[in-house]
């Protein structure tokens, strides 16, 4: 283990602990109907403390990561765009809209998929985030704003 890795996961246990606190303190771990605001940020900040943990006292060989070069770094910088535009464009076309979009480019982009199976993806997907976090959890996303020509 590098001092490197050691730090990061000093600062991580840090950030995870301080982040399940903050949430403890602000918010209702639990509620008269069920899980609180505070039961996800909770789980969240315990993951990441664990996970912290496992960086810190991990064994084994010290093998060096290497940037991508070539093809991978293409694909990665590439997807990195795609993300600027997708989080670009949500108060335009909307969060269903725009993520429908995004996963149909990255499936055709990186998957080489046929066109059936990529829209087949992007609207499934959009779909089922429209219809749990609007429909069923009530939770407001970006709507199509207006359009400007």
């Amino acid at each position: 283990m590098t001092k490197a890795d050691r730090v990061t996961a000093v600062l991580l246990l840090v950030f995870a602990l301080g982040f399940t606190g903050t949430a403890l303190k602000y918010y209702p771990y639990w509620s008269e109907t069920g899980p609180g605001q505070g039961f996800l940020p909770v789980w969240l900040g315990g993951g990441m403390a664990g996970l912290a943990l496992l960086l810190l006292f991990r064994r084994g060989r010290n093998e060096a990561i290497e940037w991508p070069r070539g093809e991978g770094l293409r694909h990665m910088l590439v997807l990195l765009a795609a993300t600027v535009v997708f989080v670009s464009f949500l108060k335009t076309l909307g969060m269903v809209i725009s993520t429908a979009a995004y996963l149909a480019f990255v499936v055709w982009y990186l998957g080489r998929h046929r066109w059936w199976v990529t829209l087949g993806v992007a609207a499934g997907a959009a779909l089922l985030n429209w219809l749990v976090f609007v429909h069923w959890l009530r939770v407001p996303f970006p709507e199509m704003g207006v359009w400007i020509f």
